[in-house]
């Protein structure tokens, strides 16, 4: 399978400078590029619309991802956005579970469940966010909090159900920090989630295991080298167009 590298964009760029940076990395990267890697961004749902209109009509091979998605497909709940709405905007992806929905909005593994069986009813890959805090990793509960969090993410998840998904080690401490996991570490986590995925009869060739927490042209070599590492979810250096794409050449 492809390597797999996307640009989480956060709460940055309003529609048309979204589009102007969608422009700058498309033009620096080579096509012969994304047959080895598949190239994915994750701009602000206002700008879902404008950057898929420019990738449709420009024929571009980048795929777009939603940042976030409501546990609900319809109904009474102002200001969200469904995997239904998303999927007819032909969304290809959607990150669940980010630290920072966790942080900042209560999110709980029960309720990126719902999203996890929304977004795959509707046809839309998941990235699902895991990662330890700094507590957990200091007192090293980190393998524990990270396999907790998946055994409960995927509960009740038909493993026919699955065509393709990613799962994204996330240490929250790397987080925006300048921090960044040791190889190994990350090798320790995403291997035990290896191990925890195929023991649990899901068919591994349709999961991909991405590191994410300051990653950028500097780290990148060395976590790709990573046995058990097939790409990246990048935050802020995503946000540069020349180092997103260096990231993305490093990823080969």
């Amino acid at each position: 399978m492809k390597k797999l590298v996307v640009g989480n964009w956060k709460l940055n760029l309003d529609h048309l400078e979204a589009i102007q940076h969608l422009q700058k990395i498309t033009y620096s990267l080579p096509e012969k590029i994304y047959d080895e890697i598949d190239v994915v961004i994750a701009p602000s749902h206002t700008s879902l619309r404008s950057v898929q209109t420019v990738i449709d009509t420009d024929n571009l091979y980048i795929q777009t991802c939603a940042q976030d998605v409501s546990q609900y497909t319809t109904g009474a709940y102002t200001g969200e956005v469904s995997s239904l709405q998303l999927s007819k905007l032909n969304i290809d992806w959607c990150i669940l579970g980010h630290s920072e929905r966790r942080n900042y909005f209560s999110e709980t593994n029960e309720i990126v469940n719902n999203k996890l069986k929304s977004v795959i009813k509707n046809d839309i890959k998941a990235i699902v966010c895991i990662g330890e805090s700094e507590h957990d990793r200091l007192s090293e509960k980190h393998l524990e909090t990270c396999l907790s969090q998946v055994r409960e993410i995927f509960k009740g998840i038909r493993k026919d159900s699955i065509s393709e998904i990613a799962i994204a080690y996330e240490p929250v401490w790397a987080i925006g920090t300048g921090q960044v996991a040791k190889p190994e570490d990350v090798d320790e986590i995403l291997g035990a989630v290896r191990v925890y995925i195929k023991e649990n009869s899901f068919n591994i060739e349709n999961f991909r295991f991405l590191y994410g927490g300051s990653v950028n042209t500097e780290n990148a070599k060395d976590l790709i080298n990573t046995h058990n590492v097939d790409g990246f979810l990048v935050g802020g250096s995503s946000l540069d167009s020349e180092e997103y794409v260096n990231i993305i050449k490093l990823s080969l």
